[in-house]
Formats: structure tokens, sequence, C-alpha cells
């Protein structure tokens, strides 16, 4: 799910989609209006589920997608290498999530963690 914004109500720490990819946004940055042209923004994200850093300009005026993430719980079941089984607290579906190296030793059997999903994406969502 997404829905549309202009470019000038984003903010830093909200989401955004480029290039289909709910991003994180970085820092943004706007230049003033030319003589010519209207003012820019430049954002720079990061990727919420690949952590690849991306960079857009675009005119504060123009309409921008921002990507509807879930924030869920659900109690872990099993781990198996790097690899957590979770079910999901409200819909008690399971689901198998990749653990992040530096919660690999937080994340143990019957533990609850908070995760993210959007469109059938899904990743741990634990402050280090």
């Amino acid at each position: 799910m997404k829905e549309q914004v202009e470019v000038r109500a984003l903010k830093e720490g909200r989401y955004v989609l480029v290039d289909d990819e709910p991003c994180t946004i970085v820092s943004m940055s706007t230049s003033k209006t030319g003589k010519h042209g209207a003012a820019k923004a430049t954002i720079d994200v990061i990727g919420v589920f690949d952590g690849q850093k991306r960079r857009i300009v675009q005119p504060v005026t123009a309409k921008i997608y921002v990507p509807i993430i879930e924030r869920k719980t659900g109690q872990v079941l099993s781990i198996s290498g790097d690899i957590a089984q979770v079910m999901d607290l409200e819909t008690y579906s399971t689901i198998e999530i990749q653990i992040p190296a530096e919660l690999r030793d937080k994340i143990e059997p019957g533990k609850e963690i908070p995760f993210l999903h959007y469109e059938g994406k899904y990743k741990i969502d634990m402050r280090v």
C-alpha cells in the first residue's frame, strides 16, 4: 500500500518509495527558486530492506509515493542458521525472516520481536 504526497511535506526519518523500494530519508535539502524554475529538493535515502543508498532530485511541488509500512510484533518459534521462524501475534501466520548479524545473539526462541512488513518483505526492527 502506498499514498501520494508532495515532496515539500517529507521529513527526515520518514519513508519514501524510490525505484519501487521503500527507503528511509536520511537527509533532505531544498534550493531556492531560480529565475526560470521551481525550487528543487535533494533527498538522500537508504533502502529499508536492501540497505542501498540512493539520491533523488525533485521539484518541491512534485508528488511522490510514500509506502505504508506495517510495524508488527511476532514470537520467535525456531531459529535455523540465520533464519528465524516468526509467528505474527495478530494473524497467527508464520513467516521466515533473515536475522541481521548484529542481532544473532539477542534473538532466541520464545521471545517476542518487532518486525516491519511491506508487500511481502519482512525485516526485524530491533534497536541495537
